[in-house]
């Protein structure tokens, strides 16, 4: 048998000295190649893990915050995401650009490439300075004009922080373009305004993510420079219009952060007086968010200059929350690109401003309610008076109460003449209801009675309503100006004798006690066929108490518009009663009021006796 031997005995074979050189080279080789693939290909870190301990959101020293699946600074996973990143795009310091036209003073600032001044030249607010759209208590706390709103809270507030390079500094005149460009090396950020010489600019924003867009809108957070109480946060609406058709959302209607989606031919939000309405250059696949915050603002106006919602130093019995409602506009297939209306809703502005489609316009922007058709009419028909008769709004209110009551004046006439007749079958009438008084009301016999007293005044002439065709006319006349004095801007800081502001209520509550007087003789006055004495009697308090009370602390313009109707009303029912028709009516008025008493009647100043 042979022999086995010790290779490592003097004298072993050299094949076995082989065996151990290769092996050794193997283990050298494995190890090399574990090293190899560890350095160049590490392993990523779970997302359990990444999660457990580690902040949401993680501040650069540009102060934009990286969201929580962004690659930190300084880990291989950074790294190798940065070898194919942009440049990085950002502003040392905060500067701003100042866009000036004939309308307005925009001032942009480079943190966040958002307005945070928008001068309106032809309008002062309520303590005489030029008006800033721009509401500074809403900005600070919800954003600033034009700012960029996403679906991610955390990179929507870093947007608005970032700092970006604008194209131009200093003061630009319009018509003119501004380019605001952003880049952290992971989002690129592009914001680009053009201007002209009108209340519209064009708007785009393009947010991107390693080189992926990202859902990013464009935002009016909520808040007009003009609104002080919050009796003016009540007035403000978010607007649409699809497809022709408008909605005016009120706040109790609109969800914080809410989805609307598209057609719109245009959206935005509005106050009494002011707007900002986006007009998306693709409507049809537009879409708009709805944001509803709260703010704490004053119960009634400011008076020491302050206004804009400041809180009441002290406590805060003088404060209340309201809804602050904004909007942001969209687009879902990549950046929106809309043009954007800032400015008064003055029809004469709103109705050339169109949409995508020519045919829309801003006009249906300003909402007069019920009567919004009749109001527009008289709105148009003041204006002109305005316009070609005389220069004063208050004056311009007059003069138009005067040529409404001329029109209706021959109603005024066919009126008394119906009554007259009506009064002169009286007799007649209750002879007719004397003789059905036993039967009950539910009896059907009393379908007779007032078959018989049809009959009665149709072979009389007389027309049921003819005393109803005045009041019919008025009422919607009263009602319409009701809904549109208080809105219509032009109106808004108009001086009339003692009256500061005809858009706001009498500061003396002058107009409001001529009213009430008005109101009375009116009642006084108006002879009312067929109404009983004690009707009549109450009719004569409760209408000026009623009237008194809408005008208190309504808008003054409606106010001079009623007194001064009244006031003509009075003169012309005077007149009329002098006249033949007015005398008759008179004496068949009394000798009726006697009959009602069971006083004789009178003869000569003799009572006869029947």
């Amino acid at each position: 048998m042979a022999e086995f031997k010790n290779p490592n005995q003097p004298g072993a074979p050299q094949g076995n000295q082989s065996l151990l050189v290769m092996m050794v080279v193997l283990v050298t080789v494995f190890f090399a190649a574990q090293y190899y693939k560890a350095k160049h290909n590490p392993q990523t870190a779970s997302p359990n893990a990444a999660s457990q301990g580690t902040p949401q959101n993680v501040p650069s020293p540009s102060g934009f915050v990286q969201p929580n699946n962004a690659p930190q600074p300084g880990t291989p996973a950074a790294a190798a995401a940065n070898a194919g990143a942009i440049a990085a795009v950002q502003a040392s310091a905060e500067a701003s650009t100042v866009v000036e036209n004939e309308l307005y003073r925009i001032t942009f600032s480079n943190r966040g490439a958002q307005v945070t001044s928008w001068i309106l030249k032809a309008y002062k607010d309520n303590y005489g300075k030029p008006l800033d759209l721009v509401h500074e208590q809403a900005a600070k706390e919800f954003g600033y004009p034009l700012s960029i709103y996403t679906y991610d809270s955390g990179l929507t507030a870093s947007l608005r922080q970032a700092m970006f390079v604008p194209s131009a500094t200093g003061t630009i005149s319009s018509p003119t373009s501004l380019t605001f460009n952003f880049s952290n090396g992971d989002y690129a950020v592009k914001k680009t305004f053009s201007f002209d010489e009108t209340y519209v600019l064009h708007a785009g924003v393009e947010v991107t993510r390693n080189g992926a867009p990202i859902r990013a809108l464009l935002a009016w957070p909520g808040g007009f420079g003009d609104i002080e109480n919050a009796k003016d946060y009540a007035l403000t609406t978010i607007d649409v219009s699809r497809s022709g058709k408008e909605d005016h959302l009120a706040g109790k209607k609109v969800s914080g952060g809410g989805t609307l989606d598209g057609p719109f031919d245009w959206a935005g939000v509005s106050d009494q007086y002011f707007a900002a309405i986006f007009l998306p250059d693709s409507p049809r696949t537009a879409t708009v968010a709805t944001l509803h915050n709260e703010i704490t603002v004053d119960k009634v106006a400011r008076k020491n200059g302050v206004g804009q919602g400041s809180q009441v130093s002290g406590d805060n019995k003088g404060t209340v929350q309201v809804p602050l409602l904004g909007a942001a506009i969209g687009d879902v297939n990549g950046p929106a690109m809309t043009r954007i209306y800032a400015g008064p809703k003055a029809v004469n502005i709103l109705k050339n401003v169109h949409a995508a489609n020519p045919d829309v316009t801003l006009e249906p922007l300003l909402d007069f309610g019920f009567f919004g058709i009749i109001g527009k009419l008289l709105f148009l028909a003041l204006q002109w008076v305005h316009a070609h008769v005389v220069s004063n709004w208050g004056w311009a209110i007059v003069i138009l109460t005067i040529a409404i009551n001329a029109i209706i004046l021959p109603l005024r006439v066919k009126t008394m003449q119906s009554g007259l007749k009506m009064q002169r079958i009286q007799p007649q009438m209750d002879a007719i209801k004397a003789k059905y008084k036993s039967l009950k009301v539910t009896d059907p016999k009393r379908n007779e009675m007032n078959a018989e007293i049809m009959q009665l005044q149709k072979d009389n002439g007389v027309n049921m309503f003819g005393g109803c065709i005045p009041t019919l006319i008025q009422l919607p006349l009263l009602f319409a100006f009701l809904g549109m004095l208080p809105k219509v801007v032009e109106l808004r800081q108009a001086h009339w004798g003692w009256l500061p502001d005809l858009s706001a209520a009498d500061p003396y509550h002058i107009l409001p006690i001529l009213m009430i007087v008005s109101q009375f003789l009116v009642q006084f006055y108006t002879p009312s066929p067929g109404v009983d004495p004690q009707q009549q009697k109450m009719m004569a308090f409760m209408m000026p108490a009623f009237s008194g009370y809408i005008t208190w602390n309504y808008a003054s313009g409606l106010a001079l518009y009623w007194a001064v109707g009244n006031l003509i009303g009075i003169a012309q029912q005077a007149i009329m009663n002098r006249t033949s028709l007015g005398r008759e009516a008179r004496e068949l008025a009394a000798k009726r009021a006697r009959r009602k008493s069971g006083q004789p009647p009178t003869l000569q100043g003799k009572a006869v006796r029947r």
